[in-house]
């Protein structure tokens, strides 16, 4: 089913209904058909796309420049040495000189009150690449992964172990409920989200048939689960604190012996990158065989291109 999503920003997948993310995974799925096949389009040509970043990044960067250009676009690469953003100029300011000249805003940075900030002055649509609170294009390439190799999403049990108040557990909270999974939190108490942010989750969840629990002894909550999923221990920004977190949650590290507590042999390990092997992963986990670490980054860029094509055609 199609949905009109044109002019839409992508803050938060709060912000879009199940029916909704769906599309977008099914134009995903579309275009990396394409992609496989060899078939172009230009879909973009003419059009053009500023990219903000704060942050450093591989994956999404990568994926937004070679997705927009594919499809004819021009992408603008502006770091914040090259821009004023927040600095000498306001941040409402950039974001009306430049939605005067792109089609479409993407930022990667700290607060998610800048990107909401450029979302309500720019007039075109704006992408969050990842703030300190969420990041919503990871997680739709997380569900195009797991619809991947299992066929459906809903009902589908997803356990995150690590740092449970970081940008991936708060955004896979968010994801999962909209699906209608089960999302289990494996993480020290210190660091699970807030209990509004929780009860927000757990009423997001029942609404659409999925669960949302937390669980703070390393391993537990792992039953019968189709995928597990962790992420560095000290998020960017948060560098000083590394040996702090690295004490607190080395006995939630994703090894051989935490992935056989689902009982399943068919159970998916998944990363957002980069990764720490050794720390929250053991090497033998992310290079194994059911690792899909790889195949979540290819699909950075379909679903990344899915959500240019449903918000600017």
């Amino acid at each position: 089913m199609a949905f009109n999503l044109k002019g839409r920003s992508l803050l938060t997948l709060k912000d879009y209904i199940p029916q909704e993310i769906t599309y977008i995974l099914d134009i995903a799925k579309q275009v990396k058909a394409e992609r496989k096949a060899g078939v172009v389009h230009q879909r973009f040509l003419g059009k053009t796309i500023a990219l903000i970043f704060e942050k450093r990044s591989t994956r999404t960067r990568c994926a937004f420049e070679t997705a927009f250009g594919e499809e004819g676009g021009h992408p603008v690469f502006l770091s914040t040495d090259d821009i004023q953003l927040g600095a000498k100029e306001s941040i409402e300011d950039t974001a009306r000189v430049l939605g005067r000249m792109f089609d479409a805003i993407e930022f990667r940075g700290f607060k998610q009150e800048t990107v909401e900030i450029l979302a309500k002055y720019a007039g075109v649509p704006v992408y969050n690449g990842l703030t300190d609170e969420y990041h919503p294009t990871q997680v739709l390439a997380d569900l195009m992964t797991i619809e991947e190799e299992f066929g459906n999403l809903k009902g589908r049990k997803l356990v995150f172990v690590g740092d449970g108040r970081n940008n991936m557990a708060n955004t896979l909270a968010v994801g999962c409920a909209k699906m209608g999974m089960h999302y289990v939190i494996n993480s020290p108490k210190e660091l699970w989200p807030s209990q509004e942010f929780i009860d927000e989750i757990r009423q997001m969840a029942a609404e659409n048939g999925g669960t949302f629990e937390l669980t703070s002894v390393p391993g537990e909550g792992l039953e019968g689960a189709d995928a597990i999923y962790t992420d560095v221990w000290a998020s960017m920004g948060e560098e000083a604190k590394a040996t702090e977190r690295e004490a607190l949650l080395r006995p939630f590290q994703v090894n051989e012996e935490m992935m056989k507590k689902t009982g399943r042999e068919d159970t998916i390990f998944l990363h957002c990158l980069p990764a720490v092997k050794g720390q929250e992963v053991t090497f033998d986990v992310i290079e194994g065989k059911q690792s899909r670490v790889w195949d979540q980054a290819e699909n950075r860029k379909h679903t990344i291109k899915a959500v240019m094509i449903a918000t600017l055609l």
